[in-house]
C-alpha cells in the first residue's frame, strides 16, 4: 500500500471484517495498512521517561479547579470479583483446558459463568475462542485469568448481544493488526466492567453499539487499548467511563507502517454518540484519544490525560463535540520535540482539531465543538485548529478512503463542475468551523519541557490549496475561511507562560497583542502572564 503523508497521520477506512473461514483467509493475507497523511514520514520516538505499562505516572493534582481531580487508578488493584459462584451460575474449572468455551457452547443464552481462581486456557488453536450467547455473563473470581498464551488470537467473539464481562483478566492473546481480542466481532450492547485487558497484540477490545466500558484497565496492548470501529459504521451510544488506559501501542505501529494512523490509547471511527469521562489515559505510545472520520456527538469530560508520546486528543474529520473539565498535562513531548528537531515548523497541538467542527444539520447534543474548563499544563503546545485545503470528499488527499462528509451521502457528487458552486462548495469539505475555546487555563514552563522553540503555540491554520487540478479550494481560500470566516473563537482564557499564536498559515506567528487585535480579534477577555510560567 502506498503511504502518503501530511501534517498528521490519517487512516483510510479499516478493513471490512467478515465472519467465518473467509475472514480468517482474508486476514492472513491482509497487510494491516490503515492510512496516511502528506508530509515526510517521521520516525516514532519513545519517551525515555515513560513508565513500564501499568505503573502509575507520578502525577500531582490538577492545576486549577474546574478540571478533573479524580484519577482512575484501576490497573494496580481492581476490585475483586465474587469469591463464590452466584446462585445458578455455571462454574468453570481452570484445570480443564477449553472448559469455558465448551460450557458456553452447551449452555443456553442468559447463562452466568463463574470462572474459578486460576489461569484459564483455550484449546491450542489460533482460532479457538469463547463465543457467547445472547445475555451471557462472565464473572471472574479473585485471581481468575483467561490467558491466550501467545497462541490464541481472540478471547471473546461472535455476534451475540448484551454480553457482560466483569472482574476478569484477559491477557496474552495475539489478534492481528486492527482486530481485537475481546468482542472481536463488534457485537452490540456489551458491558465490560472491572476487567483487565492487557498485554495482547492488536486491540485489547473492539466495540459495538451501546457498549459500556467501565472501571477497567486497558494496558500494554500491542496496538490499541480499544478500537471503537464496527463494520457498517453503526456504533451509537458508546460509554467509556472510569478506565485506566496506559502503555498501549507496544508494537509501535507508526514505526512499522509509517503514516498508518493506526495507533492510540483508544481510537474511535464513525461513532455517533459517545461519552468518554473520568478516564486516566496516560503513557501511551502515540496519541491518547483519537476520534477519526465522521464521528459525531462526543463528550470528553473529567478525564486526566497525561504523558502520552503524541497528542492528548485528536478530533479529525468529525462533528459536534464537547471537551470540558479535563486535566491535560505533559503530552506530545516526544512527538513534538521530534518534529521540532527535524526542522518541521507545523504547530502540532496537544489538542488537535483537524477538519472537524460544529454542524447544526448533523443531530447531536451540541452544534459546535466547545472546548472549555480544561487545564492544559506543560504540554508540547496547546490547541491547534487545522484544515487541509486539499483534503475533501472525492479528492486524492482524502485518505479516509470511500468516505464523504456527512451532509453529502454520495461522494460522486463532489466533482466538477457542481463542486464549485453552492451547496457542494461548502458541503464537500470537512470544515474546521464553530469551534469555541473558552474558560481554559494554559500553563507553560519551558524549563520543564527543556524546550527552546516550538512548544509554545496556539494555532488556527490551513495550507495553501494546490490539488487536484479541478479543486475549487486552491490558493488561500481555506486559510482565510478557517482564520476569519468559520466562527472559530478563543475567549476568556488564562495563559501562564510565554505563549505565541499562529494564524492563517503555519509560519505566521503573532504575539498576544496582535492575536487580540485586528484583524483576528481572538481571546477577548483573556489574560496572559508570560513571565509566570518560567
Amino acid at each position: 500500500m502506498v503511504i502518503e503523508r501530511r501534517h498528521r497521520a490519517v487512516p483510510t477506512a479499516p478493513p471490512v471484517l467478515l465472519p467465518g473461514l473467509l475472514l480468517v483467509l482474508l486476514l492472513l493475507a491482509a497487510t494491516g495498512c490503515t492510512g496516511t497523511a502528506d508530509a515526510p514520514a517521521k520516525p516514532t520516538r519513545t519517551s525515555p521517561t515513560s513508565p513500564t505499562p501499568g505503573t502509575p505516572a507520578a502525577s500531582g493534582p490538577p492545576a486549577a479547579s474546574g478540571a478533573s481531580s479524580a484519577v482512575a487508578r484501576v490497573c494496580a488493584a481492581p476490585p475483586a470479583g465474587p469469591a463464590k459462584a452466584p446462585a445458578g451460575a455455571v462454574s468453570v474449572d481452570p484445570a480443564v483446558v477449553g472448559d469455558l468455551a465448551a460450557k458456553t457452547g452447551s449452555s443456553p443464552p442468559n447463562t452466568t459463568f463463574w470462572l474459578r481462581p486460576g489461569t484459564h486456557r483455550l484449546e491450542a488453536d489460533p482460532y479457538a475462542q469463547v463465543v457467547p450467547k445472547e445475555g451471557n455473563t462472565y464473572l471472574g473470581a479473585p485471581g481468575a485469568v483467561l490467558d491466550g498464551r501467545k497462541t490464541n488470537q481472540y478471547a471473546f467473539g461472535g455476534t451475540a448481544h448484551d454480553v457482560t464481562i466483569r472482574h476478569l483478566t484477559v491477557q496474552r492473546f495475539v489478534a492481528p493488526n486492527n482486530e481485537g481480542v475481546v468482542n472481536h466481532d463488534m457485537a452490540d450492547g456489551w458491558e465490560i466492567e472491572h476487567a483487565r485487558i492487557q498485554y495482547n497484540s492488536g486491540a485489547g477490545l473492539m466495540a459495538g453499539a451501546r457498549q459500556q466500558v467501565r472501571a477497567s484497565c486497558l494496558r500494554g496492548n500491542g496496538q490499541y487499548g480499544m478500537n471503537a470501529y464496527k463494520t457498517g459504521d453503526s456504533i451509537k451510544g458508546l460509554v467509556v467511563e472510569g478506565n485506566e488506559v496506559v502503555g498501549n501501542n507496544t508494537d509501535d505501529w507508526e514505526r512499522r507502517q509509517p503514516g498508518c494512523g493506526c495507533t492510540a490509547g483508544i481510537k474511535f471511527w464513525a461513532v455517533d454518540g459517545a461519552d468518554v469521562r473520568g478516564n486516566w489515559v496516560h503513557d501511551n505510545r502515540g496519541a491518547g484519544l483519537w476520534a477519526d472520520t465522521n464521528n459525531n456527538d462526543f463528550r470528553f469530560e473529567d478525564n486526566v490525560i497525561e504523558a502520552n508520546d503524541g497528542a492528548a486528543l485528536i478530533y479529525e474529520t468529525s462533528y459536534n463535540a464537547v471537551i470540558r473539565n479535563n486535566t491535560i498535562r505533559r503530552n506530545n513531548v516526544v512527538e513534538g520535540r521530534g518534529y521540532a528537531e527535524d526542522g518541521d515548523d507545523f504547530p502540532y497541538g496537544t489538542v488537535y482539531v483537524s477538519e472537524s467542527g460544529g454542524e447544526p444539520r448533523v443531530p447531536a447534543r451540541t452544534d459546535k465543538i466547545e472546548i472549555h474548563g480544561n487545564v492544559l499544563e506543560n504540554n508540547w503546545s496547546g490547541i491547534t485548529l487545522w484544515e487541509n485545503a486539499d483534503r475533501f470528499c472525492n479528492s486524492p488527499a482524502n485518505t479516509s478512503s470511500g468516505y464523504c462528509t456527512l451532509p453529502v451521502k454520495d461522494a460522486a457528487r463532489c466533482a466538477p463542475p457542481a463542486i464549485a458552486a453552492a451547496p457542494l462548495y461548502d458541503d464537500c469539505r470537512w470544515k474546521t468551523q464553530r469551534v469555541d475555546i473558552h474558560g481554559n487555563r494554559f500553563v507553560l514552563d519551558k524549563s520543564v519541557l527543556d524546550c527552546t522553540v516550538g512548544c509554545d503555540r496556539m494555532a488556527v491554520v490551513a495550507n495553501s490549496g494546490t490539488s487536484p487540478e479541478w479543486s475549487p479550494y486552491k490558493g488561500e481560500r481555506v486559510s482565510e475561511a478557517i482564520t476569519r470566516g468559520q466562527r472559530n473563537r478563543w475567549h476568556d482564557n488564562v495563559y501562564i507562560g510565554p505563549w505565541t499564536f499562529v494564524t492563517h498559515a503555519p509560519g505566521r506567528t503573532l504575539d498576544f497583542g496582535d492575536w487580540q487585535g485586528a484583524p483576528y480579534r481572538q481571546d477577548a477577555g483573556s489574560t496572559l502572564r508570560a513571565r509566570d510560567g518560567g
